[in-house]
């Protein structure tokens, strides 16, 4: 089951509550990457990393790397060994490493996240780390990106659930009945994009585009409801042994030709 938890990368959201705890389940994932030889990165904000740690053999200890925010998560201390930005500067850290090896973070806990930060700004950060094969501005290759979430649900309403939970590439929800543990794995496929940019003039029977010949045929033509200086001076102008019409117009006793009241005829 770990082998499957992990072989899609992104972000593995683990679902616990105060019955059924999660920290287990995370501790054996991390157990599992180290030993596939993957770099491990722990943001341990929720307990001591003494207690994160215990349980592990000297080998495994040595393969993790630990930032550990529960000390001091406000860097009251001012201490050097503070990472700049706290929990996310940890994280774009990691994604601007160079090693183009498979990594895994595990993150104790999205709770604690999402009690010190913005839901927005946590679900972007974690998109920019679990989503990308290569970080901006980076042009070398970085290999599969496992993100391990640790969630506890019961702490938060159903808005900043759904958003993780749209984030996730799977979904663990702990669960049990009568002490018998159970774990419901939801897996989400990896969306197929184009690689290749399509024409989609390629198959037309005629052509959107002109060439330079055909272009310059269109501006020389003149339509016939178009007319050019010339045409309109050939038709005003009599041709020579043009016939030519007079008009002879008698008023007759009804006919008003008063221009000073032209409607005098309507009786207004």
């Amino acid at each position: 089951m770990l082998d499957s938890l992990l072989s899609l990368g992104g972000l593995v959201l683990l679902r616990d509550s105060v019955e059924w705890e999660g920290r287990s389940l995370l501790k054996a994932l991390v157990k599992k990457s180290a030993l596939c030889g993957e770099q491990v990165h722990i943001l341990g904000c929720e307990v001591s990393e003494e207690e994160f740690r215990e349980g592990f053999d000297s080998d495994i200890n040595n393969r993790l790397v630990y930032h550990d925010f529960f000390r001091d998560p406000l860097n009251w201390s001012k201490t050097e060994e503070a990472l700049p930005g706290g929990p996310l500067g940890a994280l774009r850290a990691i994604c601007k490493r160079t090693d183009p090896g498979p990594v895994t973070i595990a993150l104790d806990s999205l709770s604690w996240l999402l009690l010190h930060l913005p839901c927005t700004t946590l679900c972007q950060a974690l998109h920019a780390v679990s989503h990308q094969d290569s970080c901006p501005g980076d042009s070398s290759p970085v290999g599969k990106v496992s993100v391990l979430g640790l969630l506890h649900e019961e702490l938060h309403g159903p808005g900043p659930v759904g958003a993780l939970s749209s984030l996730a590439q799977t979904e663990v929800t702990l669960g049990g009945t009568k002490g018998q543990a159970s774990a419901h794995i939801l897996c989400r496929r990896p969306r197929q994009r184009p690689t290749d940019q399509v024409d989609p003039t390629t198959h037309l029977t005629f052509n959107l585009h002109l060439s330079k010949k055909e272009r310059e045929a269109r501006d020389s033509l003149i339509l016939p409801f178009q007319f050019s200086s010339e045409k309109q001076q050939a038709l005003l102008r009599p041709r020579p042994g043009q016939a030519t019409s007079h008009i002879f117009y008698e008023p007759d006793a009804y006919d008003d030709l008063d221009q000073e009241d032209p409607d005098d005829d309507l009786d207004i």
